[in-house]
């Protein structure tokens, strides 16, 4: 699979947000703000791995439906990618 962009851009800007907690960590900020910007991130990693693995599913179901096989399996598959994650 290809990762553009857009996909990148979400992980560097999680690396970012990252960053900026444990700064504010370093700085002793109040728990609730630190706790705010880790649900941030988690929000935003589970944007991503939609976004990949929806990606992904596409690529794959037009490959199946070009070489003629079963897309139930790959449409499986990408379903426990999701439930794996939560």
């Amino acid at each position: 699979m290809e990762y553009n962009d857009q996909m990148k851009n979400r992980v560097k800007r999680m690396e970012g947000q990252l960053r900026g907690i444990l700064k504010m960590m370093e700085e002793n900020k109040d728990c609730k703000d630190v706790v705010t910007q880790l649900s941030a991130v988690r929000s935003a990693v589970d944007r991503t791995l939609g976004v990949i693995v929806s990606s992904n599913l596409v690529e794959c179901v037009r490959a199946a439906e070009k070489d003629g096989t079963d897309e139930g399996e790959l449409i499986k598959e990408a379903v426990s990618l999701l439930v794996k994650s939560r």
